[in-house]
């Protein structure tokens, strides 16, 4: 799983098109208006299908910022 934060990145701009690489950066749930249940759910199948791995139920109630999500990740490679 490498570059992650450059593939989560892309997963973000593809969901959040109008948003600048700095603002992916530092987006959240509580940032971003855009970023509803439908948005979410869109945004973690995404990032599922491009790292080909699941996300737990529990997975979607955490996972609601981009630094929360690349550390889940990277987390995740660490010990694969």
């Amino acid at each position: 799983m490498n570059n992650i934060p450059e593939r989560v990145s892309r997963c973000f701009a593809n969901v959040f098109p109008d948003l600048r690489e700095e603002e992916i950066q530092r987006a959240s749930t509580t940032s971003l208006a855009t970023w509803d249940s439908l948005a979410h759910v869109t945004l973690l199948s995404a990032i599922a299908e491009e790292f080909a791995l699941p996300f737990e139920l529990e997975d979607f109630e955490e996972l609601v910022s981009y630094p929360l999500i690349v550390d889940h990740l990277e987390n995740k490679a660490r010990h694969a």
